[in-house]
């Protein structure tokens, strides 16, 4: 009996929409499903009072990819939103990526020369730690304790759940220092935001697709898989595979997103909080994503969150045991027969939405030659 479907595709995040679409137009009946209410992954957004609110957190799309670029902009127009964060640690601000901004407001210093001179001297005393053992030891041999207290270790803590001494040095392996007056937080060539919200992007993309929301694969497994000849899976690795090697573990997180009566909160859509003590991790401000002039305005406190069943698994913890399932799952997956794995989740990786739309591309163009 033929099936009704040539794909069946589990998820309607950037990746999933994006094989979707190469697959339809080169004549492929797709049927996509997801459990959420809605399509696009954690890049959905909500409006709320006029505003496009990003509300799985803030999601700007940057690339130095010129296909990806291209490919993004058939579907959509792009604003020329430029990501400058900031950063308050005990309500002084701090500007984002570090850069003589961010040196002049640590240290008064005016020049490349003196803001070297002072990397360097804050460097110093820990310049004979030859191998670090942790995050702590990595960050200040890289910058020293003045940049390490203020505006990595607090942040750092909240987002992992653990003291930085408890975390793997390779979480961070370098620190940018940029000694420019430029707050530009990509160094990429093309960077913005949809117009209209992401969503505009995604229901292009799927325009020409089967689309079942609120539908729950593992559920309806054995129906839903009867209906294609293959699958692409883009969730939890671990969970198609019933954890039979044990789950893997993720980092979430939570949103408190209010409606406030003014027309401008923080004057930036990025405000990270680098203290420890204070619970969330950064407010959102969503009009300026657009540069929005409405009367009111929509923030977002972040708050990093330990993960468990019925919770978003957002950050994978790519520490030696997760890594080492991981590798188990991936050999079980590359010997599935019609099964495709794509996606953050079934990758197990954090990826940029480019290096998404990226490998989604790539994935396409091996299986639908």
């Amino acid at each position: 009996m033929k099936a009704t479907y040539d794909y069946l595709i589990v998820g309607a995040g950037l990746f999933g929409a994006v094989f979707a679409h190469e697959a339809t137009r080169r004549g492929k009946r797709c049927l996509v499903v997801d459990k959420r209410p809605h399509a696009g992954g954690n890049i959905y957004c909500r409006e709320m009072d006029g505003i496009q609110v990003h509300y799985y957190g803030a999601h700007i799309f940057h690339t130095d990819n010129r296909r990806v670029w291209d490919y993004v902009n058939r579907f959509v127009t792009f604003n020329r939103f430029t990501n400058s964060p900031l950063a308050n640690f005990e309500g002084r601000l701090y500007n984002l990526p570090f850069n003589m901004n961010t040196f002049y407001q640590l240290w008064g210093t005016r020049t490349p020369e003196e803001a070297r001179a002072r990397i360097e001297q804050e460097r110093a005393p820990y310049a004979g730690i030859a191998e670090p053992r942790n995050l702590e030891e990595r960050a200040l041999k890289l910058g020293g304790r003045d940049i390490y207290e203020r505006l990595i270790k607090g942040y750092t803590e909240k987002q992992w759940g653990r003291a930085a001494t408890e975390l793997p040095a390779f979480i961070i392996r370098r620190l940018p220092f940029r000694f420019t007056f430029d707050n530009n937080y990509f160094n990429d060539r093309y960077q913005g935001i949809p117009e209209g919200g992401y969503n505009a992007l995604i229901d292009a993309l799927l325009s020409e697709c089967e689309v079942r929301l609120g539908t729950d694969y593992f559920a309806h497994r054995a129906e839903l898989d009867a209906l294609s000849d293959a699958v692409l899976f883009t969730g939890c690795i671990d969970e198609y595979f019933e954890y039979c090697f044990g789950r893997l573990e993720y980092r979430s997180l939570r949103f408190d997103h209010r409606v406030l009566e003014t027309d401008n909160f923080q004057g930036n859509a990025v405000v990270n909080y680098t203290e420890r003590s204070i619970p969330y991790t950064r407010i959102i401000e969503h009009k300026h994503f657009a540069f929005g002039t409405q009367p009111t305005t929509v923030v977002t406190y972040e708050y990093p969150d330990d993960f468990a069943p019925g919770k978003e698994p957002y950050y994978p913890v790519n520490d030696e045991r997760n890594s080492r399932i991981y590798d188990r799952y991936r050999t079980l997956a590359d010997n599935c027969v019609d099964v495709l794995f794509g996606g953050r989740l079934a990758q197990y990786t954090y990826a940029d939405m480019d290096d998404t739309v990226e490998a989604a591309l790539r994935l396409s163009e091996e299986v639908l030659r």
